[in-house]
């Protein structure tokens, strides 16, 4: 995090750490390239870096007494005094960064002392529903609810982005913590909901549509007969793991009560599936079939709104 003197913030993230040292460096290049008027003279320019796994540690911190901090604690926040005449200032940073990254706690330990909690967004589908003791994920449950409540009639639900800024922001918060309301006034912009719901599928270790039943989904849907594709559907989805097939079943449930509103929110099936195609199923690994799996994902998904009844219904049904 880089915080300037005149009080704007800017976060930079990644966990490769030659990475941290190039912004670093790019940084401090475009400040040398300043003309000299508008530099900052004093060596007060702060740097504050943080590594975004650690961030409960620093909060932590923050809200701590000002007592003297452990040796080992400072050595999560340290500060970087810029000097443009400082040639030292290289060997500095990456002797820093080194001490800094070889002190950092262990994500366990971290864990251990209750400081990060289970995530909920990057885990396994069924890691998320053992440890939340379902079959379908509490956040998918209420980002639903959330907007049958307030964005069945929003123009582009789904397809229009919401504040990527604030999306992470939420993202952080369902990490973190164990309640969330979805009805504060935060998260009022209701694509901010829809484009969290669309990262969690997104960042799924493994998609909804399990890689190993990939290509058997994408020969179903390309059967002519439409009858006997359906049917083929059907019984691939009845294959699939318990938490992946309730899942998709209230997934698409919900999808299709937005399709429904169609003349109002300008969403249909097809636009549907040109949304969460590629989020819901993709190949373990690509080929340069890129361009036809996507038809096929987006069909898939459009096949399974259409016909949700008798893919999802009893066999009655």
């Amino acid at each position: 995090q880089i915080t300037t003197v005149s009080g704007n913030e800017f976060l930079f993230q990644s966990d490769i750490d030659f990475l941290i040292l190039d912004w670093f460096h790019a940084i401090k290049n475009a400040i040398d390239r300043l003309p000299k008027e508008q530099r900052i003279t004093s060596r007060n320019l702060e740097f504050k870096l943080r590594r975004s796994s650690s961030i409960e540690l620093l909060n932590s911190l923050d809200t701590e007494s000002k007592e003297p901090k452990p040796e080992h604690r400072k050595s999560l926040i340290f500060r970087l005094n810029y000097s443009a005449s400082d040639t030292n200032d290289r060997n500095r940073v990456k002797s820093r960064l080194k001490k800094f990254i070889s002190r950092r706690p262990s994500l366990k330990t971290l864990q251990e002392k209750g400081l990060i909690k289970d995530q909920i967004f990057g885990s396994h589908l069924h890691l998320v529903c053992e440890h939340e003791k379902s079959t379908v994920p509490q956040f998918v449950r209420l980002c639903i609810k959330a907007v049958e409540r307030r964005g069945l009639d929003v123009d582009g639900i789904y397809r229009v982005s919401g504040n990527l800024a604030t999306i992470q922001k939420l993202r952080f918060v369902v990490n973190q913590e164990e309640k969330l309301n979805l009805d504060d006034s935060q998260w009022e912009d209701i694509h901010v909901v829809t484009g969290a719901l669309k990262m969690f599928f997104r960042e799924l270790p493994e998609p909804l549509f399990p890689y190993c039943f990939f290509e058997q989904f994408v020969e179903a849907i390309k059967i002519q007969d439409n009858a006997t594709r359906i049917k083929s559907i059907r019984s691939l989805v009845k294959k699939l793991p318990r938490p992946n097939y309730d899942t998709m079943k209230i997934l698409f449930e919900h999808l299709k009560k937005i399709a429904a509103k169609e003349s109002v929110n300008l969403m249909s099936t097809q636009s549907l599936g040109i949304v969460f195609g590629p989020t819901l199923l993709r190949p373990e690994k690509e080929t340069g079939n890129m361009a036809v799996h996507m038809l096929y994902q987006n069909q898939i998904v459009e096949l399974m709104l259409s016909e949700y009844s008798k893919i999802f219904g009893s066999e009655e049904d």
